[in-house]
């Protein structure tokens, strides 16, 4: 049996006994060549197969091990990806694709294994095929324009279907930032007194209407109407009911999402730990090595029966009867969605993560533990909350109290989601229409309105799956694309575009507008869906793109002039031969370089001063610096004379208690300074 990866291997012969082999074939083993396009225009679009290079031992020993064999079974990951594997794999053994020799499982557990033997397939050709137009379409357009941007712009720079897109979209949002005009507006806050209770209103509007206030003089004019001696008439109390219903379990994309929100993880990670819990974990002598989720790669929402029964099971046992739901739930997929596999949930519910903390690492207790939550939520009961609205008045001035109190966890008892937590109770008090209630405190408040925010890579890949663009496999590799090329960078958690980003954006927006053509690019993953259902054919489809693209393509190369990314004058001199230093653009961004280059290889990483004195030698300045992971931290400009460095933003001053210097740390809520060596700190704006 073959299956792409060992730890897979090991899982599943323990699971299949002494009379099965299972081998890993490391991935894929042939693709298309990398010296050259590898394609035949003329010819059908047929692509040129070659081995992959450093995969000859491989090959060999699946030669071997098959010889030895009276049966192969190929048992790659159930997607277009993994039919693709089986199928190169098969013609590199010289099977027969008509027997029935591939068995596909979507979990990695004793009984679904040894479940998928019993009806064992032929390799689906419509999944081969619509894996196969992908890559030859990827192939034709990376291929065809990275020359161009090498020739044009700047050696080692590459252009693709998805990737392109998701830069657009970066581009786009930091166009419309820069765009933002912020518009003043106002709010006024204020504490009623009932009784013994107070409560907080805001200002609703005027003489029944809902009104905005969109300047000091309109919130002095309001407050002028507000007699301080009179009470407000409770005019209206509302109170409902109101449900709120678990989310559906993971797909990969709202995975990748979460993860980034809740755990901090890039979608690279987050992917690579499911994968591990996916492919098996030892858990000892008991239950062995087992898979502890379901393929992570889906974008469909389903659930099946028997994990339905088992999680209903499961909470009438664990939190009672009123937690889990009578009726079947029934989840809308994403318009698009392929629907092949289940949603990603345990392979057993029963297998709670504290069962498993002292067995998994750190990460991946915590991502297990979010699609466990998350898979069992989705089986309870909506939540419960007891709603308030009370309005109340004043000489036309009309202020309005919303409060909210859970009255019932029912999913919330497991999971919360991000948004969910930030929601705390409001508890009015018991006011009824007619009563009066006296004005305490009026905190009238400037604001303006805000900017769209940067995409995260939590808010970029929404952005692709809601747009159709690209499938659940690429958003990971697309984002690492964009990052490896320095098209953008990460300020924090957001993404900004790069000056070499742009540059390639308007390249493609003004010579190849379809490749960033959002519904054109959708409309194609359509119709790979399409292939993969028997309805098209492959070499249509790639034709059907390519025709339009092979006209603009010859535009280009006659019509693009070679850009210039010139250089800046730095403003010091070189401290080897004393030429000029200039900045360059490189592969991680800009640097000092000496502009008598290559006959001086003198250069430096440009560094940003914060305007502090180092702390610890009193002589350097303390410069902003990055470390391999991407994250800030402060250091000595002195170093390696100075070996000062703090994660924490040093504020120039001592703390008052002992003598310490200060930092600038981020806080649940905003900002502090504080001490690192004490309990001192003090609220930023001071």
């Amino acid at each position: 049996m073959i299956v792409e990866s060992p730890s897979k291997a090991k899982t599943i012969e323990k699971y299949l006994g002494r009379n099965y082999h299972v081998v890993a074939s490391l991935g894929h083993v042939r693709d298309l060549p990398k010296s050259q396009m590898g394609v035949d225009i003329e010819h059908d679009y047929e692509p040129k197969y070659i081995s992959i290079r450093g995969k000859g031992p491989v090959i060999k020993d699946l030669k071997k091990e098959a010889k030895k064999a009276k049966r192969v079974y190929l048992a790659a990951d159930p997607d277009r990806e993994g039919e693709a594997i089986a199928w190169h794999v098969s013609h590199l053994l010289g099977l027969n694709d008509d027997d029935k020799n591939r068995v596909v499982f979507n979990e990695i557990t004793k009984d679904t294994v040894k479940q998928a033997f019993k009806s064992p397939r032929s390799i689906d050709m419509n999944l081969v095929d619509a894996q196969q137009a992908r890559r030859v379409l990827d192939r034709l357009v990376g291929y065809s324009i990275s020359p161009i941007l090498w020739a044009k712009v700047k050696k080692g720079l590459s252009a693709g279907r998805v990737q392109s897109i998701a830069l657009k979209l970066v581009i786009e949002r930091e166009n419309d930032i820069k765009k933002f005009v912020p518009e003043e507006y106002w709010t006024i806050e204020s504490i009623f007194k009932h009784g013994k209770d107070k409560f907080k209103a805001n200002f609703y509007g005027l003489d029944g209407k809902k009104a905005e206030l969109k300047n000091n003089d309109q919130v002095q004019e309001v407050l002028g109407k507000v007699d301080k001696k009179k009470d407000f008439t409770i005019d209206k109390v509302t109170k409902k009911e109101r449900k709120r219903m678990p989310a559906a379990p993971f797909t990969t994309s709202s995975l990748q999402q979460e993860a980034n929100k809740r755990l901090n993880f890039k979608t690279r990670k987050t992917m690579m730990i499911a994968q591990q819990l996916y492919e098996g974990i030892n858990l000892g002598r008991k239950e062995g090595t087992v898979g502890l989720i379901t393929y992570m790669r889906t974008d469909s929402k389903r659930i099946s029966k028997v994990a339905e029964a088992d999680a209903s099971k499961f909470i009438h046992e664990e939190y009672g009867e009123p937690y889990a739901i009578i009726k079947e739930r029934k989840d809308k997929n994403q318009e698009g969605a392929q629907d092949a596999h289940e949603a990603i949930r345990p392979s057993s519910v029963f297998r709670t993560p504290a069962s498993l903390k002292d067995i998994l690492s750190r990460d991946q207790f915590r991502l297990y533990s979010l699609i466990w939550s998350r898979f069992v939520a989705s089986q309870m009961t909506p939540a419960i909350f007891d709603t308030m609205t009370v309005d109340l008045s004043q000489n036309g001035v009309m202020f309005r109290a919303n409060g909210s109190k859970i009255k019932f966890e029912g999913y919330r008892k497991v999971y919360q989601s991000a948004s969910d937590k930030s929601k705390k109770d409001n508890i009015l008090p018991d006011l009824a229409e007619g009563d009066g209630a006296k004005l305490q405190k009026n905190d009238p408040a400037q604001h303006f309105t805000q900017p769209p925010a940067r995409f995260t890579e939590a808010s970029l890949v929404k952005a692709l799956e809601e747009n159709g663009v690209g499938r659940p496999s690429t958003y990971a590799p697309t984002i690492d694309t964009i990052q490896r090329r320095y098209y953008v960078k990460l300020n924090g958690k957001s993404f900004e575009p790069t000056e070499l980003g742009e540059i390639v954006d308007n390249l493609i927006q003004a010579y190849f507008p379809d490749i960033v053509n959002i519904d054109f690019t959708a409309h194609l993953e359509d119709e790979l869906d399409n292939i993969e259902e028997g309805n098209e054919n492959w070499v249509k489809v790639v034709d059907q793109y390519y025709k339009p693209f092979e006209k603009e393509l010859k535009s280009a190369e006659d019509k693009i002039e070679k850009v210039q990314i010139k250089d800046e004058p730095a403003g010091m001199d070189c401290d080897i031969c004393g030429a000029p230093m200039v900045i360059k653009m490189g592969r991680y961004g800009k640097f000092y370089a000496c502009s008598r280059f290559p006959e001086c290889r003198n250069t430096k990483p440009i560094v940003k001063e914060i305007g502090v004195i180092c702390p610890k030698c009193k002589k350097g300045q303390v410069i902003e610096r990055k470390s391999k992971k991407n994250r800030i931290f402060y250091g000595c400009s002195r170093y390696p004379d100075c070996d000062f460095v703090s994660w924490d933003k040093p504020i120039g001053r001592d703390c008052p208690k002992d003598g310490h210097f200060l930092v600038e740390k981020k806080v649940k809520g905003g900002r502090q300074v504080i001490c690192p060596n004490g309990d001192y700190e003090e609220d930023i704006q001071k």
